[in-house]
């Protein structure tokens, strides 16, 4: 089953979180991300799950949210482009270990939402699959810092699963900004990254787990992980689409790929 599930109610707002997807974006070129993979399910057939990145030819970055079904059987797809179609480039591994943050709890206003999946064995590294590039611990970026959302979530709200990558623009918004009380208030931490909240472009169901990519002196870096949108639709006026902050987790995840 395809993760769709409102996770959080606020009752006082009358707000609630949701997974997301890439909604005002177009196609990208085949594997022009080559660090994006697709987390896919099995039952009965593989499905598209969520997003990921790959940070090690071992290991892959996603939500924790993304891992929450004890005994699903799960496997990654590389170098894809169309999760439809067999287009040459894949390659398909099984997932041997899930390792989520300790701090994650579930609720997605307390932050922590990330995952660490390992591959049953290496990914083969070429043009097409690459390691992404992270950022520095607690390195954050400017207001308005240009990024690219990437996914193959609903395209639209109420829509289905896009069966090629897509992409779009968006711009950061800071947490001093994105907590104020008329946008996120004190649902969002520091140690997330938002962006987005225009009205035009933004993550939407099932994008979750997929990379936040950011240009730094000519190279990509992945500085968030699709955690949550507002649950009143996707692209929603003055609520930007919110990543876990991946600098914020380095010392976490370097700890995992270390212990293996």
């Amino acid at each position: 089953m395809l993760r769709l599930v409102v996770l959080v109610s606020l009752a006082l707002l009358g707000q609630c979180f949701e997974t997301p997807r890439i909604v005002g974006g177009v196609e990208s070129q085949p594997n022009a991300w080559p660090w994006q993979v697709s987390l896919q399910g099995l039952s009965g057939n593989w499905y598209h799950t969520c997003g990921g990145t790959l940070v090690h030819p071992r290991w892959v970055m996603t939500a924790g949210h993304c891992v929450d079904f004890p005994g699903l059987v799960y496997r990654v797809a590389l170098g894809d482009h169309n999760i439809y179609e067999t287009e040459g480039p894949e390659q398909y591994i099984l997932v041997d270990k899930v390792v989520v943050n300790k701090k994650w709890s579930g609720d997605l206003s307390v932050g922590h939402d990330i995952a660490m999946v390992r591959l049953a064995q290496e990914a083969i590294l070429n043009d097409k699959v690459q390691l992404a590039l992270l950022p520095q611990k607690g390195e954050i970026l400017s207001n308005d810092y240009l990024c690219y959302a990437t996914g193959w979530g609903y395209t639209f709200n109420g829509g289905e699963v896009s069966p090629t990558l897509q992409q779009t623009p968006i711009r950061t918004v800071d947490y001093k900004t994105c907590s104020r009380p008329d946008i996120w208030g004190y649902y969002v931490k520091d140690i997330m990254v938002c962006a987005g909240g225009d009205g035009f472009v933004s993550g939407c169901q099932g994008d979750s787990g997929g990379p936040l990519n950011c240009e730094q002196d000519g190279k990509f870096y992945v500085h968030g992980v699709t955690s949550f949108i507002y649950a009143g639709g996707c692209r929603f006026y003055m609520k930007p689409t919110v990543w876990t902050r991946v600098s914020a987790e380095i010392d976490w995840i370097n700890e995992v790929i270390t212990k293996g």
